[in-house]
């Protein structure tokens, strides 16, 4: 290997250029992109015959019915990458299997809530149930936010910031998905901050071979969500990829002594949060239910008001969030090395993608505008029990 390339390396926190570690947390993430990208054509094609789609309404940007099961390719393509960078490289996954397994189960569980709740509209409080009982799974494992005050107390508030925190961040994601490539474009943006920031700690090797994953399937994901769309990720792949992020984030990092001391790691999440925080209280100050009534007071309804397509919506909100994740990098004190090479990592994976869809469109004769699979849910559902026969969020 050329010594420059080993001096890179070395400047992006990688102890062992030489070695085989960080070439696995690669591997991992390529095989997750390729199996999620090539698993989705199948995967489309099966939910329409199954009836597993999203129909067009009057509060659904969609004009055709658009498959809701992206979240099982994104969750299988996880999986196969996990499971082949065991085969290629077990001692990486034995140190940590305690913790992927606990994140994985918990998110195995949200998947198939998710799943049935898509295609059979399962009650938001049941929802809740769920995610409240995966979130205590991971408290139950070790992965929990520390705090350093309240005396005896001290691990009830541990366990109940950790609960609030997964349950806040996974809903967070499930609510910011819609319009195309949204959510899998934050959550991939964050997916590769998060695993930039992780790979600096040996301790942290838990998140870093998980987060390779998930980013890696989110990226190959967004290849068939990026507009025009050839499907949504559904309840399933956005309960699955805000669980992953809310529990990668906090795993052997979070040690609080205020609640000020959540900050540095929220601000990775910013968007999402900022997102679902201004919409409970734009409601409240309209003297509406915050958690029962749907409406179009989104970010990225804002946007679209304005007069912003579906493709121009998401470039923006991904830039905000980028943008919000190299500064959530540099008060974690990252260098500038780092910052700058997964700044510019993210904009060129994602300006891949951006181009390669493009391209099929026009190949396909389909305007990037109209085009028929366009249609990721408006995002109320998860806080609308009074919409049972309504998917949108």
């Amino acid at each position: 290997m050329p010594e420059w390339l080993i001096a890179f390396l070395e400047s992006l926190g990688i102890n062992r250029p030489l070695g085989s570690g960080w070439i696995s947390v690669v591997v991992t993430f390529l095989l997750a992109a390729l199996a999620t990208w090539l698993s989705i054509p199948a995967v489309r094609r099966f939910s329409l015959s199954a009836g597993w789609a999203d129909q067009p309404n009057h509060r659904r940007i969609n004009r055709a019915p658009v498959p809701n099961a992206g979240g099982l390719a994104v969750y299988a393509g996880t999986l196969a990458a996990l499971i082949l960078a065991t085969l290629l490289r077990p001692i990486i996954i034995a140190e940590v299997k305690a913790e992927v397994l606990a994140i994985l189960l918990g998110g195995s569980v949200l998947v198939l809530t998710g799943f049935i709740d898509d295609q059979f509209h399962l009650p938001p409080v049941f929802r809740l149930m769920v995610q409240t009982l995966a979130a205590l799974l991971l408290v139950a494992t070790g992965i929990r936010i520390e705090v350093g005050f309240g005396g005896d107390f001290a691990p009830f508030l541990s366990g109940l910031f950790t609960v609030v925190w997964v349950v806040a961040i996974t809903n967070a994601i499930n609510l910011i998905d819609g319009v195309d490539g949204l959510a899998g474009g934050v959550s991939f943006i964050v997916g590769i901050s998060l695993l930039a920031v992780a790979a600096q700690f040996t301790e942290r090797a838990a998140s870093t071979i998980l987060l390779a994953a998930v980013a890696g399937a989110a990226l190959g994901f967004l290849r068939h969500n990026f507009h025009p769309s050839a499907i949504i990720l559904g309840d399933s792949g956005a309960y699955f990829l805000g669980f992953v992020l809310a529990a990668t984030s906090i795993l052997g990092n979070v040690k609080v002594t205020t609640i000020a001391g959540l900050v540095p790691t929220g601000l990775f999440l910013l968007l999402p949060v900022a997102d679902t925080v201004q919409v409970f209280f734009r409601r409240l100050a309209k003297r509406k239910n915050p958690l029962s009534t749907p409406g179009q007071d989104h970010l990225h309804h804002h946007l679209l008001a304005r007069g912003f397509s579906q493709r121009r919506t998401a470039l923006v909100l991904w830039a905000v969030t980028l943008t919000t994740n190299l500064v959530a990098m540099a008060v974690q004190g990252m260098s500038a090395v780092v910052i700058t090479t997964t700044g510019v990592g993210i904009v060129v994976m994602l300006g891949l993608v951006v181009w390669r869809k493009g391209m099929t469109a026009r190949l396909s004769g389909v305007p990037n505008e109209t085009a028929p699979y366009s249609g990721a849910a408006d995002t109320d559902h998860e806080f609308a029990p009074g919409e049972e026969g309504d998917r949108s969020k």
